[in-house]
């Protein structure tokens, strides 16, 4: 039991320097870059709150899991913004194998029951595969677009983006877990991109 307490508070202490990673993204008010473990907590109440839009058997209950731990390998990598280097960066090669290693690091601090759960969920997340992950994911693309529109352009006009970029680098995503959400969202970026 002690061996096993030691290693869930070693994981837990070290989630804690998610919050030292800022992101690109802003608050919505505009006021600093949110950190990483900012933006794992409102995509949890995102799921909380936007549970209705998701498709038939999504379990918002997982789907809150993979979201507060979807961001843990940026512990390591730091924030790749999907519009940084023209949107080549964050599905880089380098970039997922540098976050592979991270998992692999972090979730291996975790009893090795726990470590193969989180690990698994993460995995999922990435996979976008499962109902589950790709309303997670969904909700991972829009979290920064309602706080780019709340912010007045936000990184949108640090990147330069256009509403193509926008509509296959995020829109693509949110309608696929999403599609009535992404349909609201979409004319609410009409005054940045129209």
């Amino acid at each position: 039991m002690t061996d096993r307490l030691a290693a869930q508070f070693a994981f837990l202490n070290e989630a804690d320097r998610l919050k030292s990673v800022l992101r690109a993204t802003t608050l919505c008010d505009g006021s600093r870059p949110e950190n990483s473990g900012e933006h794992s907590w409102h995509l949890a109440l995102y799921a909380m709150v936007l549970a209705d839009q998701a498709g038939t058997g999504v379990n918002i209950d997982r789907v809150i899991r993979m979201l507060l731990i979807h961001d843990l390998v940026e512990i390591d990598v730091g924030d790749v913004p999907i519009h940084s280097k023209g949107g080549t960066a964050h599905a880089s090669t380098e970039t997922q194998a540098a976050e592979q290693a991270a998992a692999a690091r972090i979730f291996g601090l975790l009893p090795p029951d726990q470590a193969a759960a989180f690990r698994a969920l993460w995995d999922e997340f990435e996979a976008a595969e499962t109902p589950d992950a790709v309303f997670a994911k969904s909700l991972d693309r829009v979290q920064p677009v309602m706080a780019n529109l709340a912010s007045g352009g936000g990184t949108w006009i640090t990147y330069n983006v256009t509403a193509e970029q926008l509509e296959s680098r995020v829109g693509a995503k949110i309608a696929r877990g999403a599609p009535r959400l992404w349909e609201w969202v979409k004319a609410q970026t009409a005054r940045f991109f129209g």
